[in-house]
């Protein structure tokens, strides 16, 4: 079988004017079973009271469904549990669940949401769908919509909000919104980028969206695409070797890499650049106060000083990346966030540098900090991490 990884990304942004979406989103890859949880939820309204309504509706979600409940059960116990509303007497909350295994085993729970899209060969495939009544006494017709089917290899999900499908009401060009449009546009987009990313294709709905009500969204937006491929692989170096003589080792595992790669260390960028003889030039741009420049080598992706940039890696993943902000730590992360298994190999030889005590406490040893990075990396990120000790 093919190696194979399920890339799940969303991208949401806030109705115009208000400082909080009220779209939540929530991802889980439960490792001992091998599947993948992503819920995303529009809760009524929008700001504070639908956030709050939403981020019920997705934690509720994910543990029910993570616990193997029933889905009409995981249904009625997340529409009995939600607040109700003052005005309207309805306790309300959109959902969208996808539960997905390691060999593409797929279940979709649609409730009360625009209708997910399959994607395969590029084009939009029907899904077979079960329509199951939902008994409430403050709504009727409400539906709950079951599918079952195998993702295949280059297939993509996609699901979002109204505030996607409803984008452009009432304009000249899409008086009833954008709902078909979407369909339209993403197959167009599949056909000019048949390698896009789910991170960049969620993107672009939601910037799309946006355009369509002229840069001011009328609603939270919200899209989550999941996209089965052939993973995007990444090596990261770091500090060299316990023993010097395992360098010809850790070069030749460099140099035979099938993926990007990454040197973060002086010391790691020397030892590659004469094992290899390949000449290492440090730039003199500085992009970044905090931290040192880059360096450059034929072959090699990013080249970094060490624990600096990786304490700071670290600090971004956790916080979020600004913007339209560059640097090496900035550099690193985009390489970690555009990749699927990433490996870190991490020598273990004692940097001198480095037991200074008058230096920053955070400064943890490498190891530490490495740790750091890859359960941030596991749980917040969903990737594939290794750690290699040398």
């Amino acid at each position: 079988m093919d190696e194979v990884f399920i890339e799940v990304d969303c991208y949401q942004k806030n109705k115009a004017g208000n400082l909080v979406c009220g779209d939540s989103f929530m991802s889980q890859k439960l490792q001992d079973e091998g599947r993948i949880i992503s819920v995303l939820s529009d809760g009524l309204g929008s700001g504070i009271k639908a956030s709050v309504l939403s981020t019920m509706t997705v934690t509720m979600a994910m543990n029910y469904v993570a616990m193997n409940e029933s889905i009409l059960q995981t249904a009625m116990s997340i529409i009995n549990t939600l607040p109700q509303d003052m005005v309207r007497k309805i306790s309300y909350s959109t959902f969208c669940i996808f539960d997905i295994d390691c060999f593409g085993n797929t279940k979709v729970i649609e409730y009360e949401t625009p209708p997910v899209c399959l994607f395969r060969d590029g084009k939009l495939i029907d899904i077979p769908k079960e329509k199951i009544a939902v008994e409430r006494t403050d709504l009727e017709n409400t539906f709950l919509w079951v599918s079952e089917f195998k993702l295949e290899k280059e297939d993509r999900l996609v699901c979002y909000s109204d505030g996607v499908s409803q984008s452009g009401m009432g304009s000249s060009s899409m008086p009833f919104g954008w709902d078909e449009g979407v369909k339209t546009y993403l197959t167009a987009l599949l056909e000019e980028q048949p390698d896009i990313s789910a991170k960049e294709m969620a993107h672009k709905i939601v910037l799309r969206a946006e355009r369509n009500d002229n840069y001011r969204l009328l609603d939270d937006t919200s899209c989550c695409v999941v996209y089965r491929r052939t993973p995007r692989n990444l090596l990261v170096c770091t500090g060299p070797p316990y023993d010097e003589q395992k360098d010809r080792y850790l070069a030749e595992k460099v140099r035979d890499f099938q993926g990007k790669r990454i040197l973060c260390g002086g010391t790691t960028a020397s030892i590659i650049s004469r094992e290899l003889r390949r000449p290492l030039t440090v730039s003199l741009e500085i992009t970044d106060k905090e931290l040192p420049p880059l360096s450059y080598m034929e072959g090699i992706d990013l080249v970094t000083e060490g624990i600096l940039t990786l304490s700071k890696v670290e600090r971004l993943l956790a916080e979020g990346v600004p913007e339209r902000s560059h640097g090496p730590a900035n550099d690193m992360v985009t390489l970690l966030q555009n990749s699927d298994k990433i490996t870190f190999v991490v020598g273990t030889r004692i940097n001198v540098a480095h037991q200074d005590p008058n230096l920053p406490v955070e400064l943890e040893i490498r190891r530490n900090v490495v740790k750091k990075i890859k359960d941030l990396l596991e749980t917040k990120y969903l990737k594939d991490v290794e750690i290699i000790y040398l």
